[in-house]
């Protein structure tokens, strides 16, 4: 049995010549791993030819890894079918929104919808399943790779077209009942039949926000399906096995709490490089954190992960150092692969796998970097994952995360809703969490991520971004529960077939707070909506909700209320500049009796069991504040001054 937190890596055996797999399983166990990672993209060497299985090799591989000591998470391979299988099932592969197929030749080229290819992943799954289940080795799967992956989960193909008109008929039964409720009156769009609605692509100007809504919810659900496929098998073959997926970064084209409901474990992979460069941040915050990526990209994704898997979740793949596939590929700073490492212990990781455990001299990924380089040499990261398993010897005390006391209420639905219906093109749903979620890390606090319809009790501070389409349920649990809540704009503004409630904006939020929004303004970046509060000068941008209300509003613009509270709930109108939300949080704070302090801008900090980490982000050393600094003889890692890429830990006293 493995303790955790540990180590592991990314390994492809098939992709290396035999009489190297024992060196490395060996180099492996040396360095401190305890877990590799094989299989998920090894179709056509496992079924080269249809039927026909080459399993002795994996057998081996298996065997060698296991022999060294390596606990083996085992991949489904079905996020790369073989040529053979698409030249004899063409109908397997996705179609873009163009309506173009999306060919064989890379990976993820099959479609959620795609009967045929539902079979064949129950064949080969099942295959794998019964041959390794009861392997001692083989401690946990993974199913498929990185669902949503290249803009993977929404196909416009033939397949999602009778699969999408069948969703709809069990959703509304009648089509008349789907006429009135998406609105078909309007522009003669009304069906007489399911079979008629087509996808929600190549129309002339936008369709119908509700037709697309419903394409959304239809995509993650195949996507759900498609999981469920997997793990049922998995558990009737390997019934005391883990299984996991490993999600990505910034991604909410599918519901994550949906497919991890049929998980143990929710992974995800880290490239906060890659992030940084391919995000929405600033010029500014790109140069100074080229190398070591955002302060709270990794730490916004441990805690949703967390929140994802009830918990338990794991780094799949951690970056090593330059990736191949952002527009710029900087090497991380000495020191941040051991940094990125800690943190997501700090955030409750059970383990961390690096990717990869070599660089490949070939193919699309021959300039991503591994733990070695291709000659079999060591690179950077190797020796800072040495010394992180050194580090996680000293820090291993136990693996309780503790409840945080502030929580953000994250919705999947809401970014489709918006995505379907922005209503201004710098409306960014994804960016709204991230920033909050920032904001709050800024002032010292663990944060943790709650789902639309997780309980909220024991939180003294609730933040809802904005959460456009509300239930009944989810008010009786704000009305419950003894939080100061934060509910950002547009909350409640939306029916669950995306249209106007005939109450206005916030809907059903109006039974907690007497205001009804009027009318709505979008605006471009350059527009601010000033206001003051309590005699800080603050702004507002992007949006701004009229309100009519009886409540006077505690910040004021000349445009109108920015921010209304009555009893426990506070209600935004508009999104706050820094200024505003750090004002915002600091009386939300004080009010709840939260303990807050603002750290230097590229400090973090994170609680583990009776352990406190902090991280510097920064390009230099950085002093703790003296009121959270311990003495210097309770740091188990690190000092009062953190290095660029430093990590610190004390025991809590």
């Amino acid at each position: 049995m493995m303790k955790s937190p540990f180590l592991g890596v990314c390994y492809y055996p098939e992709h290396w010549p035999e009489h190297r797999w024992i060196e490395d399983a060996q180099k492996m166990v040396a360095l401190g791993l305890r877990q590799v990672r094989i299989g998920e993209f090894s179709w056509s060497r496992i079924e080269p030819e249809p039927g026909r299985f080459e399993w002795n090799w994996l057998d081996r591989a298996i065997e060698t890894l296991g022999d060294a000591g390596l606990g083996v998470m085992l991949g489904t391979p079905t996020a790369t079918p073989p040529k053979w299988l698409i030249d004899a099932y063409p109908e397997i592969l996705a179609y873009d929104i163009n309506g173009c197929p999306r060919k064989f030749g890379s990976r993820r080229h099959y479609c959620f919808s795609s009967e045929k290819y539902a079979d064949e992943t129950l064949r080969i799954v099942e295959a794998i399943a019964k041959r390794y289940g009861d392997n001692d080795y083989v401690t946990a799967w993974q199913t498929d790779n990185e669902y949503g992956c290249h803009d993977t989960v929404r196909s416009y193909s033939p397949a999602a077209k009778l699969a999408f008109q069948k969703w709809l008929q069990a959703r509304y039964e009648n089509v008349n009942i789907l006429n009135k409720k998406w609105g078909n009156v309007f522009w003669s769009q009304e069906y007489h039949s399911f079979d008629q609605v087509d996808l929600p692509n190549l129309t002339v100007t936008e369709p119908s926000p509700s037709h697309l809504l419903d394409f959304y919810r239809f995509s993650s659900d195949q996507v759900v399906k498609y999981n469920r496929l997997q793990t049922k098998i998995i558990r009737q073959y390997a019934p005391n096995k883990t299984i996991a997926h490993n999600f990505m970064g910034f991604t909410f084209s599918f519901d994550h709490f949906a497919v991890a409901n049929d998980l143990d474990i929710a992974g995800w992979d880290s490239y906060p490089i890659g992030f940084l460069d391919v995000g929405p941040f600033s010029a500014a915050d790109k140069e100074r954190y080229l190398r070591q990526g955002h302060p709270d990209i990794a730490g916004f994704h441990h805690d949703l992960y967390r929140a994802v898997g009830n918990g338990r979740w794991s780094v799949l793949e951690q970056q090593p150092g330059a990736v191949n596939w952002a527009p710029h590929n900087p090497a991380p700073l000495t020191g941040m692969v051991r940094l990125w490492s800690h943190e997501a212990v700090a955030h409750g990781a059970q383990n961390v796998n690096y990717f990869r455990w070599r660089q490949a001299p070939f193919a699309q990924e021959q300039m991503h970097a591994g733990l070695e380089r291709p000659d079999f040499k060591p690179s950077p990261a190797y020796a800072e994952a040495e010394q992180t398993f050194l580090d996680l010897e000293k820090t291993h005390r136990n693996n309780n995360t503790p409840k945080a006391k502030v929580a953000i209420i994250v919705s999947y639905e809401a970014q489709w809703v918006f995505e379907a219906q922005p209503q201004g093109e710098n409306w960014n749903y994804v960016a709204i969490l991230f920033e909050w979620y920032a904001a709050l890390r800024r002032f010292g606090l663990d944060v943790d991520f709650v789902s639309a319809d997780m309980p909220i009790n024991g939180y003294k501070i609730v933040i809802v971004p904005s959460l456009p389409i509300l239930t009944q349920a989810q008010i009786d649990r704000f009305s419950n529960s003894d939080a100061l809540i934060l509910f950002g704009p547009r909350t409640g503004s939306k029916t669950p077939t995306l249209t106007i409630p005939h109450t206005l904006a916030p809907g059903l939020l109006q039974s907690l707070l007497p205001i009804k929004v009027a009318r709505v303004e979008s605006f471009p970046d350059f527009h601010r909506i000033d206001g003051d509060f309590d005699g800080t000068q603050v702004a507002g941008h992007s949006w701004l909700d009229h309100v009519e209300s009886e409540l006077s509003p505690i910040v004021s613009s000349t445009d109108g209320g920015l921010l209304y509270c009555k009893d426990n709930y506070y209600y935004l109108t508009t999104l706050p500049n820094e200024m505003f939300f750090a004002a915002l949080v600091a009386t939300l704070a004080q009010k709840a009796g939260v303990q807050t302090t603002l750290l230097p801008p590229d400090i973090r900090l994170r609680q583990r069991g009776d352990l406190i980490y902090a991280f510097n982000y920064g390009p230099e050393p950085v002093d703790l504040p003296t009121n959270i600094a311990p003495k210097s003889e309770s740091y188990i890692l690190g000092a009062q001054t953190l290095e660029p890429a430093g990590v610190a830990a004390w025991k809590i006293e």
